[in-house]
């Protein structure tokens, strides 16, 4: 593997999961309501990526402008695995060590906004307590959900991956 891959995968793989635990730790710190924050997740999403950007932009340039796709991919795959390993190793530990009484009053509010959505959209109360089951019988913080969410993390990161990839890649010389 390239030393240029590797060292800019892991620092930015670090740093991306140093900020989605200090990310975590301000909204456990400030206020638990904004664990169900759709504007406070957006940010975040707009924020890796801008992050996958910087990190392609910076290897990119690293390899002197002839970054191959695979190269700019593997990069990409190394950072977001690291960042999300450190953000649900954090979460692992923040809410089934530190404080499990978080993930309770965490599940409180999920619920009390799920209904109130719903509600808004004039969903049936039949689908609505279905949810609310669904919810209820669910432990969206055990060590076992986490590292299921991390796997679906990782599956939307290597489509990220995969896009931005293409537009950072070099453009190769046409045949003459």
């Amino acid at each position: 593997m390239n030393e240029i891959v590797k060292k800019n995968g892991i620092t930015y793989g670090i740093i991306t999961g140093l900020l989605s635990v200090l990310i975590t730790t301000l909204i456990y710190v400030i206020d638990l309501k904004l664990f169900t924050s759709v504007w406070l997740g957006f940010l975040s999403i707009a924020m890796y990526i801008i992050i996958g950007i910087v990190l392609l932009s910076k290897t990119r340039k690293e390899f002197m402008g002839s970054l191959t796709f695979k190269d700019a991919f593997t990069t990409y795959f190394i950072s977001a695995v690291i960042g999300i390993f450190i953000s649900v190793a954090f979460n692992i530990i923040l809410f089934n060590f530190i404080d499990p009484a978080a993930k309770a009053t965490i599940k409180e509010l999920t619920m009390k906004y799920t209904v109130e959505m719903l509600q808004k959209f004039n969903t049936p109360a039949s689908a609505i307590n279905d949810t609310i089951k669904s919810l209820e019988e669910n432990d969206q913080f055990s060590v076992f959900k986490l590292l299921q969410g991390s796997l679906f993390s990782i599956l939307i990161s290597a489509i990220f991956g995969l896009i931005l990839s293409a537009f950072f890649k070099s453009k190769s010389a046409l045949p003459q």
